[in-house]
């Protein structure tokens, strides 16, 4: 395998960055943090109280935090005003991913995955397993595509094998105690009717689109299906925490997805999914996900949470980009709120906006730029103030296209890492960076507390540490935070973040 040349940072690197500069040769080295790298999320140092970034300087930590007793405070934090409590940042395992790691020297490639989960990294403790493809595999497959196989007597995780589990096993040898949730894209072929195309030049493929049976039989089976994912999942030392029924339901894409009506959604919640995995002796939750169409989801929320039995077996709600607007009925549940799925940029909501994508055939870089970092930074911060307790990014590694197995559309996603696959150098992006000022600082178990002023986002972790996460859009400035009962001063950046930790 190609020896890697060096990790960089998009937009150039700062102090404590993840290596070497971009552009330079170099070794991997840390993720740049006091903590130490170890394993499970572990430290061995505090972490500095000040972080900054902005472009050509992510990730500075030699920066002054100075206590004040006089001034004008940019933000205040309330930590009396007590929101939801934190569960966790995350990202999806998906197989282009791992196909891209790969090219890494070894060095390299566990540098990557350190950043994402290392102590000294984004300390991500949540990550998303598909359950078949997604349009980030390699290849479409289901597991199970023997037709009429009800008993699920072909059902087989050996496609998994060889670039899924390796992918989710590196990552729990940084991380042993990460959480983790699935959902299938699409359930096996031959369990849908109706294949869709979003228009007539697509190609045509079993996998994409199509809408789910609705007979008990297969309904059964599908139950089953499920049943199996776990257990084979468990035998190879990966417990899966929770799954959702389906991914986007009332989506057809041309990739791997499926359509499903509002009424046999909830019947295989109530009546299939939830006996089986409990007649299986399986503690594994249900979630009611994964949302993502603001006109057709809120009425399968609705329905699922009015049916009685269907709702028993609910532990969480799954929302994803364009659900956003749609969340206070599903907030007035009382079930925790997942946000599942990050928006990958150069397609932002509303849809209108989705027509710029470049039609197939063309094929350009992903930006992964600054912009991008600010669009996610916007999304996540509105979504934590909405009320979610958990926020999951998308791909977390790509190439530098950025393009899944969509047949139709060149969507150039963006990622949080980027392998050049010519020259085998891993990219650490802006956006990444945006996560990691929340990730790396925020536990689990903390409490999303008030803030005022400018836009921020605070925690309360269970220590009593107050982390306040700061956007500063305009010019370099003298900033104040006041946490805590104090005011502390330092110097943030133009169009940059500030992560700031008072006790």
């Amino acid at each position: 395998m190609a020896g890697a040349a060096g990790i960089g940072t998009a937009g150039g690197a700062g102090s404590g960055g993840a290596g070497a500069t971009a552009g330079s040769a170099g070794t991997a080295g840390s993720a740049g943090t006091a903590g130490a790298s170890g394993t499970g999320g572990a430290t061995t140092a505090p972490l500095p109280r000040l972080v900054t970034s902005a472009p050509n300087a992510y990730w500075k930590v030699d920066g002054m935090l100075t206590e004040v007793t006089s001034g004008t405070a940019d933000v205040t934090v309330n930590d009396t005003s007590v929101a939801q409590t934190w569960e966790g940042f995350g990202g999806a395992f998906n197989e282009l991913g791992w196909k891209y790691l790969s090219l890494l020297s070894q060095a390299d490639r566990d540098a990557a995955l350190k950043l994402l989960f290392g102590a000294d990294g984004a300390r991500f403790n949540m990550g998303r397993i598909p359950m078949g493809a997604s349009d980030f595999a390699i290849a479409r497959y289901t597991l199970d595509e023997t037709p009429g196989d009800t008993a699920m007597a072909s059902f087989s995780i050996s496609q998994d094998m060889t670039n899924l589990i390796p992918y989710v096993k590196a990552a729990m040898a940084v991380r042993p105690d990460l959480r983790f949730w699935s959902s299938p894209w699409t359930p096996p072929t031959w369990m849908k009717v109706s294949p869709f195309q979003e228009n007539s030049t697509a190609g045509t493929s079993p996998f994409d689109g199509g809408t789910m049976k609705n007979d008990a039989a297969t309904l059964r089976a599908l139950a089953l299906y499920f049943v199996k994912f776990v257990q084979q999942y468990a035998q190879q030392g990966i417990t899966i925490e929770t799954v959702a029924p389906q991914s986007e339901l009332n989506f057809g894409q041309n990739y791997p997805s499926c359509l499903w009506d509002t009424v046999t959604f909830t019947s295989f919640i109530g009546q299939y999914l939830g006996p089986a995995l409990q007649a299986a002796n399986l503690t594994t939750n249900i979630m009611l996900g994964t949302m993502s169409n603001g006109s057709a989801d809120p009425a399968v929320v609705t329905a699922v949470l009015a049916d009685t039995t269907a709702k028993s077996y609910v532990k969480m709600i799954g929302m994803q980009s364009g659900m956003l607007e749609k969340i206070s009925g599903a907030k007035a549940s009382g079930l925790p709120l997942w946000q599942t799925e990050h928006m990958p940029g150069n397609c932002p909501y509303p849809a209108a906006r989705c027509a710029s994508i470049t039609p197939k055939g063309t094929k350009t870089a992903a930006p992964n730029d600054q912009v991008y970092a600010v669009e996610s930074w916007n999304n996540i911060h509105d979504w934590i103030n909405a009320g979610v307790s958990s926020y999951s990014a998308w791909n977390m590694v790509l190439d530098s296209f950025g393009l899944g197995i969509d047949s139709n559309r060149v969507w150039d996603q963006n990622a949080l890492l980027v392998v050049d696959t010519e020259t085998k150098k891993l990219t650490v992006t802006p956006a990444y960076y945006v996560f990691r000022h929340l990730s790396q600082y925020v536990e689990p178990g903390a409490k999303v507390v008030a803030t005022t002023g400018g836009s921020a986002l605070a925690f309360k972790n269970p220590s009593g540490a107050i982390v306040t996460v700061l956007f500063n859009s305009g010019a370099a400035k003298t900033a104040i935070v006041s946490a805590a009962g104090k005011m502390f001063s330092f110097a943030m950046p133009e169009n940059g973040w500030a992560t700031v930790t008072s006790q």
